[in-house]
């Protein structure tokens, strides 16, 4: 069976999308990318039949990366001639995706013996008893006096010892609803005493009264990051793969 690769509009493409984020059901990290700058769509066809789509992204150091592809399943047998004929037609070197992505990351690994990773993606786990320790979880004042942060923006909420903000925390919106990304930074004084994790607990659960599913990423060499995360109560759930290609 033959398909047939062509650039679209990405408003074009949201049926298609819309089934894609069904299946996957998880936070798909590069949400934002598809109406920034840089990004290309592709309409994947067979027969004339609009059966599965594809976004590539520019990049700094190559001529793109495949970052999402999706075929409708009853079409599945074939799709690695899809993913190569999309390869042709945009011209990418490379190609990136979620491991939850089961589809995707079946053909993205089955191209190349040489996969790297260097994202771990969670998700909420099993609901654990609150951890102990001291100092108040709130929501952050306008009056508060808050420390210098060298990694993630000024949360929403925050950990007070005795008057003084510890850590800051809260989620971002702009990943596909329902879900919410999670971050926070703690006073580098502060740290390794279990504020990062109990502000992680809480932050969950002040995303579920947001209505927003809880989820989060950091880098695999971020072992400190990656044990506040399991100890707050979330779950790894996936891996970014990225490989290259000729």
């Amino acid at each position: 069976m033959r398909y047939e690769v062509t650039r679209s509009r990405w408003s074009k493409l949201r049926q298609l999308r819309a089934l894609f984020l069904q299946e996957l059901n998880a936070q798909v990290r590069y949400d934002a990318a598809h109406t920034r700058r840089g990004a290309t769509h592709y309409l994947i066809r067979q027969d004339d039949r609009e059966v599965g789509y594809g976004a590539v992204k520019d990049t700094e150091t190559g001529r793109g990366t495949v970052f999402e592809f999706y075929v409708i399943p009853v079409l599945r047998d074939e799709a690695h001639d899809a993913l190569r004929e999309l390869i042709r037609a945009s011209n990418a070197d490379a190609l990136e995706c979620q491991t939850n992505d089961r589809f995707y990351a079946s053909l993205v690994q089955g191209l190349s013996e040489t996969v790297t990773s260097d994202t771990i993606l969670f998700g909420t786990g099993p609901t654990r008893p609150q951890l102990a320790g001291d100092g108040v979880f709130r929501r952050r004042r306008r009056a508060d006096d808050v420390f210098q942060h060298e990694v993630e923006p000024v949360g929403d909420f925050v950990i007070d010892v005795r008057g003084e903000v510890v850590a800051t925390g809260g989620f971002l919106l702009h990943y596909n609803p329902p879900f919410a990304d999670l971050f926070m930074e703690v006073r580098a004084d502060a740290r390794r005493r279990g504020y990062g994790s109990r502000l992680i607990q809480q932050l969950i659960g002040e995303c579920y009264l947001a209505g927003r599913v809880p989820a989060a990423r950091c880098n695999l060499k971020n072992v400190a990051s990656r044990a506040t995360l399991l100890k707050g109560g979330m779950i790894e759930c996936g891996r970014m793969l990225r490989v290259s290609i000729d």
